[in-house]
């Protein structure tokens, strides 16, 4: 009898080559979160998943519904149409199903001279490819479906099913996930494919997007001080949440330790003033607040709440006019995979038979669909995917291609393990 493990190894190999000519077909789709390029590589993710024989469910999210939902998890960014998509590769319907996840948007790739090449080139660089959405997490995705691909050309019969969930609005809030399991998909394990280095995340901090107004008095510039400006108003505010991140960061979960901010509170734009001769009589600043690992998230939302009016407070104008707190966007609630679940230790035995390298295993400072899966549906889920999770963002993002074809291996012998063969 043919040994299952060494027949889905050699379809890996025998496939190589078109993975990585479709990741880069795939990086070539500029699916920034929120335009039609996202529905676009849907729409494309979706061919190839038929092309691979799997069974199709492609169907048009009905957004005024989800949105609605009193668990929708948040949206920044405005969208007319969206759709989810996923494939299954169908087992005898004995064993175990296994979910793979992954998310076609990207974030905007800023400013296009700090790039080396164009953003959506998919140049190939010293065994690296770099493109916008190479590490985060086009790489992932193409290696989940080709892991389903390998199972399939390999002939392998398995117990349970393999389901391909490729969503949109990760990056903004996790609309594509939250619409996967609202239509009924469920797994009883999930490897959210997102960049780890190959190492294995098996919980994430959360992130809450907010909104500050304060406001001032306007006047001519040329009598600035009979006026109040919003930009000077911001400061005691900007003191009290610095305060407030050193006080949250007092203690954290060990599986975080390792990161010099666990769960990270920054603000990220500002914009005041209508006129250069006006004293600014309104501040609007935006930015995210990181929960702690099992942390409630009213909670988290209090505590950032409570901290601002402490810095009204303390100033005379602020007392009297405090600052305006508005959460808004995508809220990212902490999430860790349930007690008890031994998917940790198939992933990382997958992974050594695979040929990879010695793993960690951490929780990551950020919010993902993790929480999702597992705070929603009770689905034991974790992160394993190929990149650094520090180029992401960034100009010229990359991802080492050796990992991508490690990631596509390891993938499918989980898909072995967990649903098992007839």
């Amino acid at each position: 009898m043919a040994d299952p493990v060494a027949q889905v190894l050699d379809a890996v190999t025998g496939l190589t080559d078109p993975l990585l000519e479709e990741l880069a077909t795939l990086i070539g789709i500029p699916s920034v979160t929120g335009t039609d390029a996202e529905n676009e590589a849907q729409a494309h993710v979706a061919s190839r998943l038929a092309d691979a024989g799997l069974d199709v469910d492609h169907w048009p999210i009905d957004l005024p519904a989800l949105t609605a939902h009193p668990d929708f998890p948040g949206m920044e960014v405005d969208r007319t149409e969206a759709w989810g998509l996923v494939g299954r590769l169908p087992g005898a319907g004995e064993g175990p199903t296994l979910m793979l996840n992954g998310h076609v948007d990207v974030v905007p790739v800023g400013d296009p001279d700090a790039w080396t090449t164009p953003p959506f080139s998919a140049d190939v660089r010293d065994g690296r490819l770099h493109g916008r959405g190479s590490c985060d997490m086009k790489a992932g995705l193409i290696a989940s479906l080709w892991a389903v691909r390998a199972l399939r050309v390999a002939g392998v019969g398995l117990r349970g099913d393999v389901v391909l969930a490729s969503v949109q609005g990760e990056e903004d809030g996790g609309l594509g996930t939250f619409a996967t399991l609202q239509r009924g998909w469920r797994a009883d394990a999930c490897v959210i494919a997102e960049p780890t280095g190959l190492d294995i995340v098996p919980a994430n901090s959360g992130a809450l997007t907010f909104r500050l107004r304060i406001r001032g008095r306007a006047a001519h510039a040329a009598r600035r001080t009979e006026g109040v400006s919003a930009i000077e108003r911001f400061w005691p505010v900007s003191q009290a949440l610095s305060e407030l991140e050193r006080r949250r960061h007092a203690s954290v979960d060990p599986l975080v330790a390792r990161w010099p901010l666990a769960h990270p509170l920054s603000i990220g734009r500002i914009r005041a003033g209508d006129w250069a001769s006006s004293v600014p009589d309104l501040l609007v600043a935006e930015g995210r607040l990181g929960v702690a690992i099992g942390e409630p998230t009213d909670a988290a939302r209090t505590d950032l709440e409570d901290a601002v009016a402490a810095g009204c407070e303390g100033d005379p104008w602020l007392r009297e006019h405090p600052v305006e707190v508005e959460w808004w966007g995508g809220q990212f609630a902490s999430g860790r995979i349930p007690p008890g679940s031994d998917l940790v230790d198939r992933v990382r035995a997958a992974h050594r038979t695979a040929g990879g390298h010695r793993q960690d295993v951490y929780g990551a400072p950020y919010g993902s669909d993790l929480r999702l899966l597992t705070g929603l549906a009770g689905i034991p889920t974790l992160q394993y995917g190929p990149g650094d999770a520090r180029l992401a963002h960034g100009p010229d993002e990359s991802v080492p291609l050796h990992e991508v074809v490690t990631a596509a291996r390891t993938l499918a012998l989980v898909a072995l393990d967990v649903c098992g063969t007839d």
